[in-house]
């Protein structure tokens, strides 16, 4: 069971951080066991705050919890690696779920390969400084944080995933928190560096071809269809 999955859930409008991860736990959980094939979600969240396992919330949450409810930003603990990021409106959320099988076992170059979808991306997008950094994972443009990524392997399947600032509605979130713990970075996003509006499921239909090119190579005829119908049932 090799042929990718590209499930949009765009149509459904904001998805709740917590449906998202229960659809990845899901989704998880059947993939170790071969039930469904590879499989790459791709949806926004409602404003959200989330923090990693080892993140420093002290230094970098920059409100209360109570000035975030006021603000309608939820907060949300995960199991993922990394810091504390800001999700919400604007921003493309990938959630792919591989297996990473013999020849693949290598986090370290899959997170370069996620990284580099997201980059060619960008660049077909109208960003064509978008790159990696020396300082932090993710994707830049200078000194511009455009995209975060926070993954983790269970069993060599792969989870959480990226979040791509596709327009000028999540700068606001981001100025509540320090992105990624990485401080005296502006955040960006595709729209800006582009200088021309850039929605997200255009974004989606450009990453989704990348993701494909990258990850499951073989299968033209599929490529040809991203992204397929919306669709909740991914079995």
């Amino acid at each position: 069971m090799t042929t990718l999955h590209i499930v949009s859930l765009l149509e459904d409008g904001p998805v709740p951080y917590a449906a998202a991860w229960r659809m990845q736990k899901d989704l998880v959980a059947r993939r170790q066991q071969n039930l469904v094939p590879d499989t790459l979600l791709l949806l926004e969240h409602p404003p959200t705050v989330t923090f990693g396992r080892m993140a420093d919330r002290a230094a970098n949450l920059r409100l209360t919890p109570d000035a975030y409810a006021r603000r309608g930003i939820m907060l949300a603990e995960t199991d993922r690696g990394g810091d504390v990021t800001y999700h919400g409106p604007g921003q493309l959320i990938g959630y792919p779920i591989l297996h990473l099988g013999e020849g693949r076992r290598d986090v370290h170059r899959y997170v370069r390969n996620l990284e580099q979808v997201l980059i060619d991306a960008c660049k077909d997008l109208g960003v064509p400084d978008a790159a990696r950094a020396p300082w932090h994972a993710g994707v830049w443009v200078g000194e511009g944080y455009l995209a975060a990524l926070g993954v983790r392997v269970a069993r060599w399947v792969t989870h959480h995933g990226f979040a791509l600032n596709v327009t000028d509605d999540v700068l606001d979130g981001f100025a509540t928190i320090v992105p990624c713990g990485v401080a005296g970075h502006p955040v960006t996003s595709v729209s800006r560096e582009a200088g021309r509006a850039v929605g997200v499921r255009e974004a989606a239909q450009i990453v989704a071809r990348h993701f494909r090119t990258r990850f499951d190579p073989g299968d033209e005829a599929a490529a040809k269809n991203d992204l397929p119908e919306n669709a909740r049932n991914t079995s």
